[in-house]
């Protein structure tokens, strides 16, 4: 299953996209103010063009495993994002992606880098669950 991740900030929001067989992550692009009618329409395109049948979004979660106002406003997004798009959305504790990016040298803008990182933990999960 190929399966696209949104690393979601409000004003970047890092791209990346799995193989058909939903194994390995690369980082693809950053959408700015992903939120906006522009940057909704730009993510409907890319779920278009890369065929993806599931879309992951990171889910920033405390250190504690807590909600707090930057989960909320994710939560605002990917409710905004299930209007434009028929795709099945799932949110995915994205806890240490961001700084996992920043440590890797990488020639991709750090978010997508670390949509790649939370997608490779993503597919890592899924891959562990009873079938």
């Amino acid at each position: 299953m190929k399966v696209l991740a949104l690393d979601y900030g409000s004003a970047r929001t890092g791209v990346a996209v799995s193989d058909p067989t939903g194994t390995l992550a690369r980082p693809l692009e950053v959408v700015e103010h992903a939120s906006t009618t522009a940057g909704l329409k730009r993510l409907a395109e890319l779920v278009e063009r890369e065929g993806v049948e599931r879309i992951v979004v990171g889910l920033p979660v405390t250190l504690r495993g807590e909600r707090g106002a930057q989960a909320e406003e994710t939560e605002a997004f990917v409710s905004a994002l299930s209007a434009v798009t028929e795709v099945p959305i799932e949110s995915f504790d994205e806890r240490f992606t961001t700084k996992l990016a920043e440590a890797q040298p990488s020639e991709a803008p750090s978010d997508a880098v670390a949509a790649a990182h939370l997608l490779s933990t993503y597919l890592e999960w899924k891959s562990a669950l009873p079938s």
